[in-house]
């Protein structure tokens, strides 16, 4: 059981990419198994080139994995790749003194997002009017919304020229159905995308094969998610969700390895609760403190630059997305923004006509009346950004962290106390492990 998945815990942003970053350094393989480029994982390392200070690297449809040198990239079979920002992307992060000849490589079966997603996943967005998904415009939910109506094209398909340009004309002008006839010029991006399939061919592999190759060989394997859990198709806040599986169910179907090959899935969540786009956020603070954790958290997003939705904890969610994914353990992640504040809140339950619900409930027009039951902690009005060991940490930090695992139930083993690859401590675990 070689393999390690990293997943999202809540709406996304989470710091999954501080994680992968720190796993990625003892493993082989760093793998994506979702999505597209509307992921955003930022990595602060020290300066590649030897001088003081750090470097930032912004990853979006790459496995961030890459930032450690003897680690492969993988993007599977359940991503979406848009080619040209795979390479604007891979030309940043070499710029920036990130050598990746030889250790990324893209499933040959992995399907293709065109720009003409991107224009319908706007008209989309303006169709739907007042009621918005707040989509990253990236052409995410068109390019899956193809490939389960099966009129998508996959990467192998760029290399036999003249029957992919029959086939995406022919989509392209059922899009001119669907929509009306946009600006597009079909022919120029036809000549595009046979250049491309030449950059790209170096790249392109039978990823089932190789990965299988691979953990037959004993290789340790890194699964980095995209999104998280409440954005997910069937479990999230639908229809305020992505496109894709973001679950543990989509590791396994996005790059075609077994449950029983899963060793370890850590589930990451910030200390606070944050989300982008439309839909229902119940402790979503809309107040000095919701600002607090906008400003001192940075909350900007990696893709898009949009401003976070900021809340308290949410723990009803956490306890939903613990069910569906089984976390092992979890990271907690930016608990050092919540150092200037007096006392902190946590959501515990949810009820509704003076009910309590049992869960996390389906329907958002119930999500949206919820009345949100909270227990109130005391902060510790000091700073943890130097902190190496949790036994340092200020006592009511401890007692935060402590609260979180008791009534989840999951051991906190990694906690994020900075930006920086060095502000993670590792904690010792105190619950039986499942694996």
């Amino acid at each position: 059981m070689s393999v390690t998945v990293v997943l999202g815990a809540q709406w996304g942003d989470e710091g999954k990419g501080k994680l992968v970053d720190i796993l990625a350094a003892e493993m082989d393989v760093c793998a994506r198994c979702a999505g597209g480029n509307n992921a955003g994982h930022t990595i602060v390392v020290p300066s590649a080139t030897g001088e003081r200070g750090e470097t930032k690297y912004a990853f979006h449809l790459l496995p961030s994995g890459l930032v450690n040198p003897s680690c492969i990239g993988l993007i599977g079979s359940g991503v979406v790749v848009h080619v040209p920002s795979l390479f604007q992307e891979l030309d940043a992060l070499e710029a920036q003194g990130l050598d990746c000849t030889g250790r990324l490589f893209i499933s040959d079966r992995a399907h293709l997002v065109f720009d003409f997603h991107q224009i319908v996943d706007g008209l989309k967005e303006v169709e739907l009017g007042g009621s918005s998904i707040g989509t990253t415009k990236k052409g995410i939910g068109p390019a899956y919304s193809g490939k389960a109506s099966r009129s998508g094209l996959r990467v192998h398909h760029l290399f036999n020229h003249d029957a992919f340009a029959a086939k995406f004309r022919k989509i392209v002008e059922g899009r001119f159905k669907r929509y009306g006839h946009f600006e597009y010029d079909t022919e120029g991006e036809i000549l595009r995308y046979k250049d491309l399939a030449e950059r790209l061919r170096p790249y392109v592999i039978d990823s089932l094969t190789f990965l299988h190759a691979q953990l037959a060989l004993g290789r340790r394997v890194l699964v980095e998610g995209a999104n998280a859990l409440m954005l997910d198709l069937d479990f999230g806040t639908y229809p305020f969700v992505t496109s894709s599986s973001t679950t543990i169910g989509g590791v396994c179907t996005g790059l075609g390895i077994p449950p029983k090959m899963i060793g370890k899935t850590i589930g990451v969540v910030k200390a606070y609760t944050t989300r982008v786009g439309g839909g229902p956020f119940p402790t979503e603070q809309l107040n000095d403190i919701g600002v607090h954790l906008q400003e001192v958290g940075c909350e900007y997003g990696t893709t898009t630059g949009r401003r976070r939705r900021c809340g308290w904890l949410d723990l009803v969610v956490m306890k939903h997305s613990c069910l569906v994914n089984g976390y092992d353990t979890l990271n907690l992640t930016k608990l050092d923004v919540l150092d200037d504040l007096s006392e902190i809140r946590i959501a515990v339950g949810y009820e509704v006509d003076m009910q309590e619900l049992a869960g996390f409930p389906a329907d958002l027009d119930v999500l949206a009346k919820v009345n949100v039951k909270y227990e109130t902690l005391p902060g510790w009005k000091a700073s943890i950004a130097g902190a190496t060991k949790y036994e340092e940490l200020p006592e009511n930090c401890k007692k935060y962290v402590e609260f979180i695992e008791g009534f989840l139930d999951v051991d906190v083993e990694w906690i994020g106390v900075g930006p920086g690859r060095s502000s993670m401590i590792r904690k010792e675990l105190t619950r039986k492990q499942k694996k």
